[in-house]
């Protein structure tokens, strides 16, 4: 029995340091979708009043699962290193809730998404059509043109129907070149054509969306699936812990 345990060591240390190196890469997962949650929150706050009717709870869904990961990926260290049977099969258990959690939000939004892009053309065409210059969706319709040099919904003929419109014609972030974009430009329906950005920022976006469509699904399904490797590393180290009756220091 003694030579056996002495055979079987080597294994357990082999687990041991694997399910190591995946609970640090876990935790490192979790940082980053704790800071991805954060940055959403105060740097992208504006722009979630033009892809949802109400206030978005994405940024605390991404901050909170991040936040909940760091601390399974620390107790997942924790486990590891104690050794305790117990221990290790509560981390393959939180494994397996995140896992659950990845999947559910992954499949939903793949199934969805055609209603997303329905909220994101309403939201947007109401931000446009009621624009001002001056509240935060109007100043969140400049942002977006001005980075992705778009203008309107469809194209720029759609500020046409505006209420901005008949007072100060197109908006100015619409503008190619602010230096040959004139006020008077702007109110002119045929001379903007020539100074404003031609692709409508819907089209832009969700052209976009679809065309990394198969990335984001894999990349998403992908780590889900990797919390069953966590599951099987963990579940491994307990039993030969068991078996063997191995007591780590």
């Amino acid at each position: 029995m003694s030579r056996r345990r002495m055979e079987t060591k080597p294994v357990i240390l082999c687990v041991k340091t694997l399910l190591l190196l995946y609970s640090f890469v876990f935790w490192v997962t979790g940082v980053v979708l704790l800071a991805l949650g954060l940055w959403w929150k105060f740097m992208l706050g504006p722009y979630t009043l033009l892809i949802s009717r109400g206030p978005s709870h994405t940024p605390y869904v991404l901050a909170g699962t991040g936040a909940a990961i760091v601390l399974f990926g620390l107790f997942g260290c924790f486990a590891t290193c104690r050794g305790r049977p117990w221990m290790l099969k509560l981390y393959a258990v939180f494994l397996c809730l995140v896992f659950m959690t990845e999947l559910i939000a992954g499949i939903s939004g793949f199934i969805f998404r055609h209603e997303i892009k329905g909220t994101f053309l309403t939201t947007y065409s109401d931000a446009v059509r009621n624009y001002d210059g001056r509240d935060d969706r109007s100043l969140a319709v400049d942002g977006v043109q001005r980075r992705l040099h778009c203008c309107g919904v469809y194209n720029y003929t759609t500020w046409f129907s505006s209420v901005y419109f008949p007072v100060s014609g197109i908006p100015a972030s619409c503008c190619v070149s602010f230096s040959d974009c004139s006020g008077d430009d702007l109110k002119n329906a045929t001379l903007a054509s020539g100074k404003v950005y031609n692709q409508g920022c819907y089209e832009l976006v969700t052209s976009f969306i679809e065309s990394n469509l198969g990335i984001i699904a894999g990349v998403t399904f992908g780590v889900a699936f990797s919390q069953l490797l966590g599951v099987s590393l963990a579940c491994c180290l307990s039993r030969f812990i068991n078996a063997n009756q191995y007591e780590m220091v």
